[in-house]
């Protein structure tokens, strides 16, 4: 197959380290021809661009592709899109993001492309946002998908938030979990003595992680609010914060004010080769986002032998089991969170024992080459189903003479 993927931004985050897996094994493991299109990743959410390169995916980078909504630049990248997509001759376009999935989804529908799809890694629009706000991506998101024939959802929560929302129908959703290298994380307690001394913890230090951009909805807020109660009852407790991003000095300056300073570490950006090596150092995770599709950074912890306790939001139910393979709350609520923290450090056994639970579900769900391999199904489907039309189409357009009737176009090839 030829086949075109188009992501907004490649910043360090679960959806590009998604994509830029399934591109990789799309090449190597079916031979396929790949290109990856994107945008600019700037800011300080990092890049994995030079990754994607090193793994030998033909990168390439419009610069008019742009997160913000902005007219002049998104009408250059649409029409980048279709010139970068008609020189490809793609048999699948893949699209990622809101912005890349907008523009990805009618540049590849106006050139007639076989099979148009979509991921659903997290839903534009969400509960916390204003009520204009969402309406306007919700009409954005319909117009899509009037252009695309599948999508995919990171998780079966995903699907639901969409189908509800008028989206589309359910026949054209297809979950698939989010692929990733699960041997780093299962080998990461090798690298917990030399991470908890890189870090500066003590051997007795109980140590609860949050691995998150410092960005809005992630939810460090409701983390310091409990650690404030926590470490009152537990003073050996202790906070690792791994990212990076917009609000680092306003959560610097709120651990400063809760009196929390000597309680909490940065680790600062870091690449995701290094996320196994910051999750060993810790003995509890901690998600407290308010919007996900799937937060990787569940199953990773679960498959590094680690405990989570998180919001219950979106796909996280999917991975944790709340009391089975770890622990769910409501979102926001920071008295839970502070107990279940105090809970957990005081019972070493029982985070064990989930753990291990949550080890053994996620090696069967997340291994990126079957991630892939269930995309590629969707790509077959839709093509199949492009050729039955396109053989439909031939056959009705042409007269018991043999003569073709003028003016009789379909979707289903590049013109």
């Amino acid at each position: 197959m030829r086949i075109a993927h188009v992501i907004t931004r490649l910043i360090l985050g679960g959806a590009q380290e998604n994509t830029v897996l399934c591109c990789q094994d799309l090449r190597a493991d079916y031979g396929d021809e790949v290109i990856l299109i994107t945008g600019p990743s700037r800011g300080p959410e990092g890049d994995i661009s030079s990754e994607a390169r090193r793994r030998g995916i033909r990168l390439v980078v419009e610069d008019h592709l742009r997160r913000r909504i902005a007219p002049w630049h998104d009408v250059r990248a649409l029409s980048r899109l279709r010139h970068l997509l008609h020189e490809f001759r793609p048999d699948v376009v893949h699209t990622h993001s809101a912005k890349g999935g907008m523009l990805g989804r009618l540049a590849a529908w106006s050139l007639h492309v076989p099979a148009v799809i979509h991921t659903v890694h997290g839903a534009p629009f969400y509960q916390h946002q204003g009520r204009g706000g969402r309406w306007f991506c919700q009409q954005c998101e319909r117009f899509a998908a009037r252009r695309c024939h599948a999508f995919i959802s990171v998780s079966d929560a995903m699907t639901e938030l969409m189908v509800e929302a008028g989206i589309a129908s359910r026949d054209k959703f297809t979950t698939i979990y989010s692929g990733m290298e699960l041997e780093p994380f299962l080998r990461a307690e090798g690298h917990r003595e030399v991470a908890r001394s890189r870090w500066q913890f003590a051997p007795d230090d109980f140590v609860v992680g949050k691995v998150a951009r410092m960005f809005h909805l992630k939810g460090h807020c409701y983390l310091i609010d409990a650690a404030r109660v926590a470490v009152r009852q537990n003073p050996r407790l202790r906070f690792l914060l791994v990212g990076d991003g917009i609000l680092r000095r306003t959560l610097m300056r709120q651990i400063e004010a809760a009196g929390l300073s000597e309680s909490f570490r940065f680790t600062g950006r870091l690449p995701p080769s290094e996320i196994p090596q910051a999750l060993s150092a810790m003995d509890l995770v901690v998600h407290t986002s308010l919007r996900e599709g799937l937060a990787r950074v569940l199953p990773q912890a679960l498959l590094a032998g680690r405990t989570v306790i998180s919001f219950d939001i979106h796909g996280a139910r999917e991975v944790i089991q709340h009391g089975q393979t770890g622990l769910l709350l409501s979102a926001g609520d920071t008295t839970g969170l502070a107990r279940a923290i105090v809970q957990l450090a005081a019972a070493p056994a029982q985070c064990r024992q989930m753990a291990t639970r949550g080890r053994d579900l996620c090696q069967a769900r997340f291994c990126h080459h079957s991630m892939t391999a269930q995309i590629r199904q969707v790509y077959e489907r839709c093509l199949h189903r492009a050729r039955i039309e396109s053989h439909q189409v031939t056959r009705s357009v042409v007269t018991p003479g043999g003569a073709s009737r003028p003016g009789v176009g379909k979707k289903g090839s590049i013109p």
